[in-house]
């Protein structure tokens, strides 16, 4: 405060330095009281109270602050007469706060041992909203964002209305999926008699934006399942064990919601090769996720958990995640084919002023793009009709020759992955994982 003296400043930074120094506040407590400061020396008598209940200083600074009349004197060395009858109560007197009648407390220890004149519920009751917590709590904790916090809550979005029937042509990746994998889902009969488990594993990998994640939305409407997506931001945390805590509690959420697809999107970031990784928290990470696939730490098993993953590297995956009973069963997504390229122009093309566009041209000038390439070429063949509009001061439409000036200004962003891709189907094929990676580049002419 700006009139406190410099005694009264150098006292409460003191005070605030050592809360615990009981005698030190009943001494800045009494130059408070001395200036008439009454309410501040009721809050720092009660604050000593907390730290030291039987302080009879404390209390008598307390009796003096409130102006309550002062308890009568005990020579030291003496105590109470002892009497056979019941002591007679303390005899009332007025509380300057309720204005009514006090209730003698005697206290149970120290010098003061019966203070027949002082009211210790209205004292309580003046000093309560003076008086802060006598600890802080750690803000993280109480927001739940330490170990001891609560788990966070995961979404588990509900069964999308996509199917593989909305995945334009890539015949071959839906008879896979359909042999591989949701053919024994969809037939619970013959699930039962051939000993199937509901539950599975299933590994995409592939060239960067050829559409994984969709087709993994896809599976998921195809079985009615909800569908839950991991990454690695997700996962890790700053705590040690959270990140193992974050995974235990994923695939728990997904066994409550079952039938439910979990997505582990980018699995080379979160399962990466142990032997590779040099940091422990990692490679726990892995530990924890390979217990989860088994379904070991549930007690229960993994029924009706689906779990699709998904990456670009797959040969930079633990290969304890691809054994089987875990992630065994492998899909390889290439490019669109030619359907499906017609399908995703038509799809990025539907809200844009087009006129007389030929697909099956662009369709043949844009072979071994990527989805992500595709909306790439119509984005920029808009922004080339749009910057003509711009300079002509009329509207142009996009024309089939910006489509195709745009196809042959953008490179595939798929060919840098089959360069990396072709020397490990050639020389790290072990037990033919690659295999069907290697007849695509044979009937590619790449090898």
């Amino acid at each position: 405060m700006a009139d406190e003296s410099p005694l009264i400043r150098s006292l409460r930074a003191a005070v605030a330095a050592a809360p615990d120094d009981v005698p030190l506040r009943l001494h800045f407590a009494e130059l408070l009281l001395a200036e008439g400061r009454n309410d501040e020396a009721v809050s720092e008598a009660a604050v000593a109270l907390q730290h030291a209940p039987g302080d009879a200083g404390a209390r008598a600074l307390m009796v003096r602050a409130m102006g309550l009349p002062p308890a009568p004197a005990v020579a030291p060395g003496t105590a109470p007469a002892p009497s056979a009858q019941a002591p007679a109560p303390a005899a009332p007197t007025r509380d300057a706060a309720t204005d009514g009648p006090a209730v003698g407390r005697p206290a149970t220890d120290g010098p003061a041992v019966d203070r027949p004149g002082f009211d210790w519920d209205a004292a309580e009751q003046q000093v309560q909203d003076l008086v802060g917590p006598r600890f802080l709590e750690d803000p993280q904790a109480a927001a739940g964002e330490g170990p001891a916090g609560d788990a966070a809550a995961w979404d588990v979005d509900a069964p999308g209305s996509v199917r593989l029937a909305d995945v334009g042509g890539m015949e071959e990746v839906k008879d896979r999926l359909e042999a591989a994998f949701l053919a024994p889902m969809r037939n619970p009969e013959l699930r039962r008699l051939y000993g199937k488990s509901l539950r599975g594993g299933l590994l995409l990998y592939g060239p960067p934006g050829c559409g994984k994640t969709f087709i993994a939305r896809a599976v998921a409407g195809e079985l009615g399942a909800n569908f839950l997506t991991v990454s690695l931001s997700d996962v890790l945390d700053m705590w040690i064990g959270a990140s193992e805590k974050n995974i235990h509690d994923i695939f728990e959420t997904a066994r409550r919601q079952a039938p439910c697809v979990v997505f582990l999107d980018e699995l080379d970031a979160l399962g990466a090769k142990r032997s590779r990784t040099h940091h422990s928290g990692l490679r726990n990470v892995v530990n924890q996720l390979l217990t989860e696939l088994d379904g070991i730490a549930s007690g229960a098993g993994n029924e009706g958990v689906f779990v699709l993953a998904a990456t670009n590297v797959p040969w930079d995956v633990d290969i304890a995640l691809r054994r089987p009973g875990r992630l065994d069963r492998t899909l390889l997504v290439l490019p669109p084919d030619a359907t499906a390229r017609e399908a995703i122009l038509r799809y990025h093309l539907r809200e844009r002023p087009i006129e007389a566009v030929d697909l099956g041209k662009l369709v043949k000038a844009t072979e071994d793009f990527s989805g992500a390439d595709l909306a790439h070429v119509c984005e920029t063949a808009a922004e080339a009709a749009l910057l003509d509009s711009a300079r002509s001061g009329s509207v142009r439409l996009i024309s089939t020759k910006d489509l195709l000036g745009a196809a042959k200004q953008i490179k595939p962003s798929t060919e840098p992955w089959f360069a990396a891709a072709r020397n490990v189907a050639m020389f790290a094929n072990e037990g033919g994982l690659y295999d069907d990676l290697l007849a695509h580049l044979k009937r590619k002419r790449k090898l």
